[in-house]
């Protein structure tokens, strides 16, 4: 049996790219990824992070995504993600999927009929769609953790080119800064920010002043 779990990193920043990871294992082995370090990637530590990685490499198939800002500028971010576990699924064929909720459980019934629309009619895999499934799901918390890293790493390696950019997300205070910055220079955002974002939209408004 094939099992597939999937999660994202990025969603709610205003800097580089969303990452949808999936962690593909051919049968049920929550002990053993549990004992890797798979768990909410949000809950650890970089360096535990990458140090539970390379421990889960070698226990599955790891598929990734990456939604660019420019694509999240010129479209609607839920159809964008959706689009791309579509995807995901397709290529993997899994007979069971663990998936992160996108949204309120309130949406989540409508959130499967659309996935599983979507799909090739001859596939047809068992759904789970819950909030915080990367705490409880060990194959889950296994893509947590390839999507959080290979996004951090994306984000270390554009600061070498553009200066401390923080975490991305726009509550913190490193990003914020870059943000301020740049948007003094009144130079064009670069194409890792997402300008579409109020924070962004506000800072360029008041650059114009």
């Amino acid at each position: 049996m094939k099992i597939l779990g999937i999660d994202e990193a990025g969603r709610g920043c205003v800097l580089g790219d969303l990452v949808i990871a999936g962690f593909l294992v051919s049968s049920p082995c929550d002990d053993t990824l549990r004992g890797a370090g798979a768990d909410d990637s949000k809950a650890m530590s970089a360096t535990k992070r990458l140090e539970a990685r390379e421990r889960l490499r070698p226990l599955g198939e790891v598929t990734l995504h990456h939604v660019t800002a420019e694509q999240i500028d010129q479209a609607n971010l839920n159809g964008l993600e959706e689009a791309a576990i579509v995807q995901m699924v397709t290529a993997c064929r899994p007979d069971v999927v663990f998936l992160d909720a996108l949204g309120h459980p309130s949406t989540l019934p409508a959130l499967k009929r659309r996935l599983q629309a979507a799909l090739p009619e001859d596939l047809e895999p068992d759904w789970t769609i819950e909030p915080k499934a990367d705490a409880t799901y060990p194959v889950v918390g296994a893509a947590s953790i390839f999507a959080k890293t290979v996004r951090d790493e994306a984000l270390a390696n554009l600061a070498l080119a553009f200066g401390e950019l923080g975490s991305g997300y726009p509550g913190d205070p490193k990003t914020k800064r870059w943000l301020t910055a740049w948007a003094d220079t009144g130079a064009p955002w670069p194409g890792f920010v997402r300008t579409r974002w109020a924070t962004v939209e506000a800072l360029a408004q008041r650059a114009l002043l």
